[in-house]
């Protein structure tokens, strides 16, 4: 009976584990509509450099900005935010994702074709 109360207890803090930092997508024409309507902030984690060639429209740049993504982000916390990396395969994106969360954001998204996608859609970009 032990063994099957251990087993229960570390099955069920494995499935927490697993769970937690996990994000549901946004698609290309959601993103392009709140975007549209100012109703997102948009995490770009692809690293200053990359940040500065080219990146979707109003987004933070994360690695300039993590130490004080609390004052960069909305105060509601029920806000949309997206964050995204390099493509789909990338998943740097969770870096940003998972400190907006621990910041108590609750509607935190994922634009899994990343900056590869938005380009290849033809859709506006901002440059520095």
């Amino acid at each position: 009976m032990k063994e099957l109360i251990t087993f229960l207890c570390s099955l069920s803090l494995a499935t927490a584990v697993f769970a937690a930092g996990k994000f549901a997508d946004i698609s290309h024409d959601e993103l392009q509509a709140a975007i549209a309507s100012n109703a997102v902030t948009v995490i770009d984690v692809n690293g200053s450099k990359s940040f500065k060639k080219g990146r979707i429209p109003g987004s933070i740049d994360f690695a300039a900005n993590k130490d004080r993504l609390a004052e960069l982000l909305p105060a509601d916390k029920n806000a949309l935010i997206v964050a995204y990396c390099g493509n789909e395969r990338c998943s740097a994106y969770r870096n940003a994702a998972i400190a907006a969360e621990k910041l108590g954001y609750t509607n935190v998204k994922h634009y899994s074709p990343g900056l590869a996608g938005w380009k290849k859609s033809g859709a506006p970009m901002d440059k520095s």
